[in-house]
């Protein structure tokens, strides 16, 4: 049996995304922006945000993996499916649920500059600065957490509990 306690409430979440949202949106006035949301974690909050950004927003996908079925870090990246469009001259955001190791973006980040977009940033909804491996840099924060293994809102244990709608730390009993 697990339990799972809620860290950030989903009335928070919200609040937080919109202030994401009106920030990006304020960054790229008079531009668009090409959301690349990284599957299968990042589709809630990316939506969630593609909603609140005011300026043209178009979305793609990539799917790396470094957890499988675990609740750590393997550190060793598998990209899984690569963006279907060319990121060429584009504004890219990448869109992360949540950065930990840092080994995922260290990977996806110089895999995506050498696509030649205009600019690269990113976006995490979650950042646990705490157990970073490798420096990466985050553009747009949601939220610092505790070193805690976190789920709902996109973020899974051996693909459940992604269908929370709030960020729950999920105690495993033994």
């Amino acid at each position: 049996m697990s339990k799972i306690d809620v860290l950030i409430s989903e009335e928070v979440l919200d609040a937080r995304i919109n202030e994401l949202g009106r920030q990006i949106s304020e960054d790229y006035a008079g531009r668009s922006v090409h959301l690349i949301c990284i599957l299968k974690g990042s589709i809630f909050f990316t939506c969630e945000l593609a909603k609140r950004i005011t300026v043209p927003v178009t979305i793609d996908f990539i799917q790396a993996s470094s957890y499988g079925s675990s609740t750590v870090s393997s550190g060793v990246i598998n990209i899984k499916k690569k963006p279907d469009e060319s990121i060429e001259g584009k504004d890219v955001i990448v869109i992360e649920d949540i950065i930990d190791s840092g080994n995922t973006l260290s990977k996806l980040v110089p895999y995506l500059q050498e696509m030649m977009p205009s600019s690269l940033r990113v976006c995490t909804l979650l950042d646990k600065p705490e157990r970073r491996e490798v420096d990466v840099r985050v553009d747009y924060n949601g939220f610092n957490i505790p070193d805690e293994f976190v789920v709902g809102y996109g973020l899974d244990y051996d693909q459940q509990y992604r269908n929370l709608p709030y960020i729950g730390v999920l105690s495993l009993d033994s």
